[in-house]
């Protein structure tokens, strides 16, 4: 019997291979956010071509020279967030809220004896620049294939043996191109080998009914439900030096230096419920039974980096201005550690393994995020009445990673074996990665639209809206292109378009300000547990995410 069930599945993933860095963790390290100050936000962060704010030495720093006074001030925010994942008509939500502090800083104005050129000004300022804080969870009923035959694909696709599936205490990582994931599941008895002369052929534990051709019995087929719960944290932290100036208060300049905080953590939550599951009893027979497993992964980047930015703000006339910025990429150092676990249940045995032992993986890397240009316009009615518009691109396809040059080592993220910077069978480890960015991404394209009216000398009211284009390519979206995940995380996620709605009061009285935003940011995203195969018509199991912002935005500060 055992032949024939293993001929009627299907195996999922087969001609899908894995490596050291996925293309998936470059759009992670880039995401955009809105975050600044409250005047900033409230207005949808159209101040490009406007300048005297905080905010702006971190978007358009020729804003700084509009300044013709000493500033300090910081930024608040409570940032309720909310999660909902649907799956065939199964609804989750998950809440949470945090408490950041958006930026601080400061700018200082030198005077100069010339009606040309009157001032000189200066800036320092913290700035986040994007915050990583989001839960997601959900239910995945109605399962049509299961991640153990998205694992047993990859074990087929290296042509793996058991004896290349099994670890001990003396395991060494550096000897070993095995990839990790399929270790995982021959351990967690998630997949099945079986023998044809000297290949063998690994199947999961989901399958179809068939009919024994032997007994003429009817083989029930596997069917279940999954789950994932998905913990992300951190933030892109900017530190801000900012110096710029005005000529004849009609061109406006500046320049600015970033060193640049990254941290993000990951972690992810993934199981399943199976019936009428195919799973290797302890005597080493495959037979049906019920099977509950999940795997939990553990990740987190961090490391630092720098960019410039170089703006310019025109105002040929008092009301109408133009502003236009360039935004180098930021070149990061980054150092990744991760492990992953597997807990499974099956024929009464409980199963827990770990990667490599307990000993959690590292790697070293660099990366570069992509390029920005931003063009603004903004028109002023007299000393009431403000709008702004802005546009920005940004260059997602040329995000790249790239190894460290002072290392001659670094841990695979998967294959978990040294890499050779002089290499001469793979000078460059990350091509495949980098070509897949080119695949999986496009540039994107925002929109934010500001407006300001002063209702008396100390009050004024703002609105804005912003829109953020999808970054992924629509092949890719519709499971028309192979995905390749990094390690043990075959999970991911791809987002669709992003839009901000926004509002806010402002006072001044003498040299001190409050302002107040309210900042409603939706985005609209899919959960992918595995990645489809392209060629097959069973559907991986997806769940589609609306996540959500309220933020409450309040900055205070004094200009003398």
């Amino acid at each position: 019997m055992k032949h024939y069930y293993l001929m009627a599945l299907i195996l999922i993933g087969s001609s899908i291979s894995s490596y050291g860095q996925s293309a998936l963790d470059a759009y992670r390290f880039s995401q955009p956010d809105l975050k600044g100050t409250a005047r900033f936000m409230s207005m949808g962060g159209a101040f490009g071509a406007l300048g005297g704010d905080l905010s702006t030495l971190s978007q358009n720093p020729a804003g700084i020279g509009v300044y013709r006074s000493n500033e300090i001030g910081f930024s608040l925010d409570l940032d309720a967030q909310k999660s909902t994942a649907t799956s065939l008509g199964q609804t989750s939500d998950v809440s949470q809220t945090k408490f950041l502090l958006n930026n601080i800083g400061g700018v200082a104005t030198l005077r100069i004896p010339s009606t040309t050129v009157p001032n000189l000004n200066i800036g320092f300022t913290y700035n986040k620049a994007a915050s990583f804080n989001r839960r997601y969870a959900g239910t995945l009923p109605q399962l049509q294939t299961s991640m153990s035959n998205y694992i047993a694909g990859l074990a087929n696709g290296n042509e793996l043996n058991p004896s290349d599936l099994i670890t001990t205490d003396g395991y060494d990582p550096y000897n070993s191109g095995t990839p990790w994931l399929p270790i995982l599941g021959f351990d967690g008895m998630l997949i099945n080998p079986s023998s044809d002369g000297n290949t063998t052929y690994w199947t999961g534990q989901f399958g179809d009914a068939f009919t024994d051709p032997n007994t003429g019995q009817r083989i029930p087929g596997t069917s279940g439900t999954g789950y994932f719960d998905v913990v992300e944290k951190g933030s892109i932290d900017e530190y801000n030096i900012a110096i710029g100036g005005n000529v004849s208060n009609v061109f406006f300049w500046g320049m600015n230096f970033d060193i640049v905080n990254f941290d993000y953590k990951l972690q992810s939550l993934y199981g399943e419920n199976l019936t009428n599951a195919w799973v290797e009893n302890p005597s080493g027979e495959v037979g049906q039974t019920n099977s509950e497993w999940n795997m939990q992964n553990l990740y987190r980047c961090n490391g630092t980096g720098f960019n410039y930015q170089l703006g310019v703000i025109v105002k040929p006339i008092q009301e109408l201005r133009f502003g236009l910025a360039f935004h180098t990429p930021t070149w990061y150092n980054l150092t990744e550690t991760f492990s992953a676990d597997i807990y499974s249940k099956a024929y009464g045995q409980n199963y827990h393994p770990i990667t490599n032992n307990g000993v959690p993986g590292y790697n070293d890397m660099n990366f570069t995020s992509p390029w920005k240009v931003i063009a603004s316009v903004a028109g002023v009615v007299g000393s009431k009445f403000i709008i702004s518009a802005d546009y920005e691109w940004n260059s997602y396809q040329t995000m790249k990673f790239s190894e460290p040059s002072y290392n001659d080592y670094g841990w695979g993220y998967d294959d978990w074996m040294p890499y050779s910077n002089n290499s001469p069978f793979n000078p460059d480890i990350y091509a495949d990665t980098n070509a897949d960015v080119k695949e999986y991404y496009r540039n994107t394209n925002t929109l934010r639209i500001g407006a300001e009216y002063r209702i008396t000398p100390n009050f004024s009211v703002r609105a804005g809206y912003s829109f953020v284009s999808s970054p992924v390519k629509q092949k890719a979206k519709d499971g028309k292109e192979n995905i390749y995940t990094a390690g043990t995380m075959p999970n991911y996620r791809f987002d669709n378009t992003t839009n901000y709605i926004t509002c806010g009061l402002g006072y001044r009285v003498k040299g001190f300000y409050a302002d107040l935003a309210y900042v409603y940011k939706h985005m609209n995203s899919t959960y992918h547990a595995f990645p489809q195969d392209p060629s097959s018509e069973i559907m991986s199991p997806t769940a589609k995410l609306g996540l959500t912002n309220n933020q409450v935005v309040l900055s205070m500060g004094y200009k003398f």
